[in-house]
């Protein structure tokens, strides 16, 4: 891993409570579908790798499953024990997944929510399958910014604002694409590892509606923003909250992809 991929993962830490409160979470048929195709038995034992401060974990806490969560952010770590005080079957630790001391097949599932991307690959896959039991499976899920028919062109004005401001974040906040314009490639990256079998890909589409200041507060979640010196950090973000206000009535509309992959360990 990067030196700066390295630093870019602790960042989610610096304000926890900003996160827990600005990113948005995922569907509850998201979570039915993991159940279904994972085959979970009712007192199934699950890992959970970075799990923030526990959005993805309480949907299944509440489904009364034994769940250890392995958070590399102590403040995520703890708002997350906070969030989840009122399920004792689940359990977190605060460390590296690749830290982490191996229980060999041990979880009849292991599951990522937008943070498997963050594990150096040569350690992610092997360690979660050797977690798993012969009967286990994997669930990985990420949601991702797409366009809407109700964002109206704002994707394609706010990325004039980054081309000035911070030119360097064009590429990554650029024009978005439409949710059938996105591609799946974890499933072949899942496929080439030949550690599990069977990948099964669902997709889940919705939009948020934010003013500006909501709007703002979760762009100030996401990593590369959070790096920007603060003159060019408060720069950019005024301007995107002066087109928001002045162009777009005081609200924007985001669409959100949520892609699943579930598959079961060889």
């Amino acid at each position: 891993m990067t030196q700066d991929k390295t630093y870019l993962r602790t960042t989610f830490d610096q304000d926890a409570l900003l996160y827990d409160q600005a990113r948005p979470g995922y569907p509850k048929a998201l979570f039915d579908d993991i159940v279904t195709l994972s085959a979970l038995p009712p007192d199934g034992r699950l890992l959970e790798i970075g799990c923030g401060t526990g959005q993805a974990t309480l949907p299944l806490a509440q489904r009364g499953y034994h769940i250890l969560s392995i958070e590399l952010g102590a403040n995520l770590a703890a708002l997350a024990r906070r969030n989840l005080a009122a399920y004792p079957l689940v359990s977190i630790h605060t460390e590296a997944f690749e830290a982490w001391q191996l229980e060999e097949e041990a979880f009849d599932l292991a599951f990522s929510a937008t943070a498997f991307h963050w594990i150096d690959p040569a350690i992610s896959y092997q360690k979660t399958a050797q977690a798993l039991k012969p009967s286990g499976a994997i669930a990985l899920f990420w949601h991702m910014h797409v366009q809407s028919e109700a964002s109206q062109g704002f994707f394609e004005e706010v990325q004039q604002i980054y081309r000035r401001q911070a030119p360097e974040q064009e590429e990554k906040y650029g024009p978005l694409l439409w949710p059938h314009e996105v591609q799946e490639p974890v499933k072949a990256e899942m496929e080439q590892m030949g550690l599990f079998r069977d990948v099964v890909v669902r997709r889940y589409h919705w939009d948020v509606t934010y003013d500006a200041a909501s709007y703002l507060r979760l762009l100030d979640t996401y990593s590369n923003h959070r790096v920007l010196e603060k003159h060019r950090h408060d720069r950019l973000f005024h301007d995107i909250a002066d087109l928001i206000n002045t162009r777009y009535h005081g609200c924007v509309t985001k669409g959100y992809l949520a892609i699943l992959y579930v598959a079961h360990r060889k």
